[in-house]
């Protein structure tokens, strides 16, 4: 069952009929000189843009697909981030991370490094804004200190911002959160919270591979099956039509690969929603690798193209194809 959804706008500022007003304590008069306290007029529109969720938080960025990806469908992932300004002289880098140790927002390493967690609760329904408040107090924290998360202000920057838009976005995927580690001053291993939350962590993490033929594709290991799960950011609607189009003409596979005894080939199997965009899964025989989606990806994406490009109404066929997989998408965010 989908969850439930919050109103869906971009990115929001709280405004005034006249313009924008400082935040003040609830029960203080409103600086608007309406005479009512601030909770009670333009700090309800306040409290409201701050619920509101943007659609597409990553938009902009490059590698939204990875962004999402990352946020929602790998275990334990890094990214070297560059920041648009450069960085301040006592921090030496600032590294993405899917989670950190007992899912601190940030982490301010002992040697000045930042890192910066993305699988995380968020205090508003901008996720970038979130993050980027958090980038920025991280950036200020005492080296060997953790970053609380907080409330961001709604005139923040956006990740959208800080970053520089020009420099690419690669992901590496771990196969655990040894790099949790990396960069620490002592060469003894962890103990305490740090330790147990360390193998907590890798106990939990699935065998996850990212594609290098195509764009925001992540092969995971789930035991009995594997999954290829993949991130478009074409629009949904185009997406879905275009899916069905293939599923229909009996071309949405990955191609069968080396299956089990006795398995059966991959299959286009569903999709999710997640950050205003739709993720595809695929189930795949135990046998089948990453490597060994490498040439059928891409070969998908070639006749995905050409499906996107058509615009004749779907057949009858491709409409029953379309509801399947409309009915077994799921919502993430």
């Amino acid at each position: 069952m989908a969850k439930k959804r919050r109103p869906q706008t971009p990115a929001a500022t709280a405004k005034g009929s006249e313009g924008s007003y400082p935040v003040v304590g609830a029960r203080q008069p409103c600086p608007c000189g309406s005479g009512r306290r601030y909770k009670a007029c333009h700090g309800r529109a306040a409290a409201h843009a701050v619920t509101e969720l943007v659609r597409r938080p990553f938009e902009g960025l490059p590698g939204e697909s990875d962004w999402v990806a990352l946020r929602e469908l790998v275990p334990a992932a890094t990214v070297r981030l560059t920041l648009k300004d450069g960085l301040p002289d006592d921090v030496p880098s600032v590294t993405l991370a899917t989670v950190l140790p007992m899912a601190w927002p940030a982490l301010r390493r002992d040697n000045g490094e930042v890192l910066l967690g993305l699988q995380n609760d968020t205090a508003s329904g901008d996720l970038s804004r979130d993050l980027a408040g958090t980038l920025q107090r991280a950036l200020t924290t005492q080296p060997g200190s953790p970053v609380e998360g907080q409330r961001p202000d709604l005139d923040g920057p956006r990740l959208q911002d800080l970053l520089d838009l020009d420099a690419p976005f690669v992901p590496e995927v771990h196969s655990g959160f040894e790099f949790w580690l990396d960069g620490t001053d002592s060469a003894e291993k962890p103990s305490g919270e740090v330790a147990a939350s360390l193998e907590r962590a890798n106990s939990a993490a699935i065998p996850t591979a990212r594609l290098a033929a195509v764009e925001g594709a992540y092969w995971c290991d789930a035991g009995d099956k594997n999954h290829l799960r993949w991130v478009m950011t074409h629009p949904e609607e185009q997406l879905l039509d275009a899916l069905a189009r293939l599923h229909a003409a009996g071309a949405s596979s990955l191609g069968d690969g080396p299956s089990a005894a006795g398995g059966e080939g991959s299959r286009l199997v569903g999709s999710f929603r997640a950050h205003g965009l739709t993720v595809p899964v695929w189930d795949l025989p135990v046998g089948m690798t990453s490597e060994d989606c490498e040439k059928p990806a891409a070969a998908f994406a070639e006749r995905l193209a050409e499906a996107m490009a058509v615009t004749a109404p779907l057949t009858a066929d491709e409409r029953r194809a379309r509801s399947g997989l409309t009915n077994r998408q799921v919502t993430l965010s």
